[in-house]
C-alpha cells in the first residue's frame, strides 16, 4: 500500500521484489492474488522466478474480470528467461521441460510502459499516476 504521510501520499513508486523461496511456498491462486493486490495498490511487482505458463494465463484471466474503468486499468507484464541451458539439468533439456526460472515485472497498465526488451534486459518507464 502506498505510504501516506501527514502531508499526503508519498510521491515515490513502491516496488515489491518477491523472492523464489516465498513464491515456492504459495499455491497458484495465492500468487495471483498477491500480485494483483499489489498492482491494484499501484505497486510494481518483480518476481525472482516467473510464473508457470498456466499461472500466467490465470493471472491474465483474473485480471480481465477485475478491470473497471474508474478503479483498475489492468496490468502490464514483461518476462524474460534466464539462460535456460545454465539453469536446467541435461535431463530436463533432453525431455523438453520448460524452465520457469525467469524474471517477471508486473505493474499497473496506466503506470508502466515497456521501452525495450531483449533476452538480457527489460527497460521500463514507470510514471506516477
Amino acid at each position: 500500500m502506498p505510504e501516506v504521510t501527514e502531508d499526503g501520499p508519498n510521491d515515490g513508486v513502491q516496488i515489491d521484489l518477491i523472492g523464489a523461496d516465498r513464491m515456492a511456498e504459495m499455491a497458484s491462486m495465492e500468487k495471483i492474488r498477491m500480485i494483483l493486490d499489489g498492482v491494484r495498490d499501484g505497486n510494481i511487482v518483480i518476481l525472482e522466478t516467473g510464473l508457470s505458463p498456466d499461472e500466467e494465463s490465470k493471472l491474465i484471466e483474473v485480471t480481465m474480470t477485475e478491470i473497471s474503468p474508474d478503479e483498475f486499468n489492468g496490468i502490464e507484464i514483461e518476462t524474460y528467461p534466464r539462460s535456460e541451458t545454465a539453469d536446467q539439468s541435461f535431463l530436463d533439456r533432453l525431455m523438453g521441460k520448460e524452465s520457469t526460472h525467469k524474471l517477471t515485472v508486473i505493474g499497473p497498465a496506466n503506470q508502466i510502459e515497456t521501452l525495450h526488451k531483449d533476452e538480457n534486459l527489460i527497460s521500463a518507464l514507470v510514471s506516477r499516476k
